[in-house]
């Protein structure tokens, strides 16, 4: 285009990828076939792809420093080989970032507020707010090694009818302790953390509490125990929050009021059936939705709009909201709000999680025997581990099911997707060890040859070294971590087999010492990778 041979009608529409097979080169792109369609559709105008694709040919060909070759392929695709010496050049690169390797080097002047796990203080966590940790956390790192200034929000309510059934609960536990007559909510809370909280009361106030009907002081101990429990878990999963924003707080501060007062101000509520109703249709849904039932006690829709307010208020460019599957239906309606508020609804992005299944022996594990009727994150961390259990819930994109096996997780074997990835940054350690212990020195990276790093396997994990900055960008605009866990899963299978085929410390000193420095390269990338997901780089295994 530059060139003046084309219209600039073409420019950014057209790709470049890896190609589908062997032999077709490192990259190819299919410029020359969309610069056609385009200049027909611009100039009326017939041009053949295949001209435009060897117009495109000759001119990359000059390009001596960077391609070793460019030819033309099928009805017009450009196919890239690039030089060894490129790929050969990461190294030094990858060497001289260390452990910011794949990090930008600079803010971007973005603020995200990424809110996740946000579990009402009335259990233990499960093994679902386990998952949304894992991606919360993970998406965060991936967006603070982008250059977003990121912070991490946990909200949740300790008010409500939830609240008060958590105290009831408590409440009745306490009394039966005691041996006195008690009347257990039908609803509610039956796991024995609840006898467990119920046993400290009696430990710590006798029976002074027995005659006590409101149900508070139960529902205040309940909660304190049980965030003191979840917190512990979220340090245990290295799970860290920058604030906590109670909902409770939206009420005593009149912002709730707030909401249902400028959305009336401009005509979107009416009173119907006792009830208050958003006029959701002026934004395209098929029906209204209430946001204050006839009893008076608001909708979720409605505290949830006024969160979000607030969270635009403190001025981030873009939420990050980590919800459940469950949230399906409330997620339209308070974007909805959000825009009815004069807030730009495109600046939040809501990612919904599918469910976890555990399994064991081919079968699904469905009570735990100890908290409630769901598994905790605890019971998870102790079966498996926390690199284990992080890993797993990252291996699948968030809207996919996920089945978890229980068995395969525990397995020190290669079978093992996390010992695969984890071994292979192992093994590195392992090389270095043994070139230590035969006086072998990797020397000067100045003074040593990489350019006998030419077989095609060195060839293709040089290339994926290269490709990692790349990648965490991209994953972190998809707010997408699984593709880090492809990546890992990836470059391990490569390694793995190019360690099997080849002496990496050998009679020849030059290419040991080429080897050496390729594999202190290729550990820096496992290092990076594996703690970007939240997981540890083992040297033995």
């Amino acid at each position: 285009m530059e060139q003046g041979l084309w219209s600039d009608a073409a420019r950014n529409s057209y790709a470049v990828e890896d190609p589908k097979f062997e032999g077709q080169g490192d990259f190819a792109t299919n410029a020359a076939m969309v610069i056609a369609g385009c200049e027909k559709k611009a100039t009326g105008k017939k041009i053949n792809p295949r001209q435009i694709a060897e117009q495109l040919a000759d001119l990359l060909g000059k390009e001596n420093i960077l391609f070793s070759k460019v030819e033309v392929a099928g009805p017009g695709f450009v196919n890239f080989f690039i030089k060894e010496s490129v790929w050969q050049s990461v190294i030094p690169e990858v060497l001289a970032h260390g452990e910011t390797y794949g990090r930008a080097a600079e803010k971007n002047g973005q603020r995200v507020l990424v809110e996740f796990v946000s579990a009402n203080p009335t259990g233990p966590l499960s093994v679902g707010h386990g998952r949304q940790a894992a991606l919360g956390d993970a998406i965060a790192r991936l967006l603070a090694a982008s250059g977003y200034e990121v912070d991490r929000e946990y909200y949740y309510n300790d008010a409500g009818r939830q609240m008060r059934v958590l105290g009831e609960s408590t409440r009745a536990r306490y009394l039966e302790l005691l041996g006195l007559p008690h009347e257990f909510p039908e609803d509610g809370y039956q796991g024995q953390y609840i006898l467990d909280i119920a046993r400290g009361l009696v430990d710590k106030y006798g029976d002074s509490l027995k005659d006590v009907a409101d149900v508070t002081p139960f529902k205040e101990a309940a909660e304190r125990a049980i965030f003191v429990d979840i917190n512990q878990t979220l340090t245990r999963f290295d799970v860290a929050f920058d604030s906590y924003y109670n909902e409770h707080s939206l009420y005593e501060n009149g912002l709730v009021d707030d909401v249902v007062s400028a959305l009336r101000d401009k005509g979107l509520i009416y009173e119907q059936d006792g009830a208050v109703w958003f006029k959701t249709t002026e934004f395209g849904h098929d029906k209204d939705r209430v946001i204050i039932k006839s009893s008076g006690e608001p909708t979720y829709r409605l505290p949830d709009i006024a969160y979000h307010r607030e969270k635009f208020r403190r001025g981030y460019d873009w939420l990050v909201d980590i919800f459940g599957s469950d949230h399906i239906a409330t997620v339209p309606d308070v974007l909805a709000g959000v825009r009815a508020l004069g807030y730009d609804d495109s600046k939040v992005t809501v990612i919904l999680h599918q469910f976890v299944t555990l399994m064991r022996d081919g079968q699904q594990v469905k009570m735990s025997t100890r908290k409630a009727n769901f598994v905790t994150v605890d019971e998870l961390l102790d079966e498996v581990g926390t690199d284990a259990t992080r890993f797993f819930f990252l291996m699948r994109k968030a809207d996919s099911q996920l089945e978890f096996d229980l068995d395969l997780a525990k397995k020190q074997s290669q079978e093992n997707p996390v010992y695969y990835v984890q071994y292979g940054h192992a093994r590195l350690v392992s090389i270095d060890r043994q070139a230590m212990e035969k006086g072998v020195a990797r020397g000067e990276l100045g003074t040593a040859s990489l350019s006998l790093l030419t077989t095609p396997e060195e060839q293709k994990i040089l290339k994926a070294m290269a490709a990692y900055p790349g990648l965490v960008l991209d994953s972190a605009k998809e707010l997408a971590p699984h593709k880090i866990v492809y990546y890992l899963q990836e470059l391990a299978g490569l390694f793995h087999s190019y360690y099997n085929k080849h002496k990496i410390i050998s009679d020849d000193a030059e290419l040991s010492r080429a080897r050496l420095w390729f594999c202190a390269g290729l550990r820096i990338v496992f290092h990076n990778g594996l703690t970007l997901l939240g997981m540890s780089a083992p040297e033995h295994m």
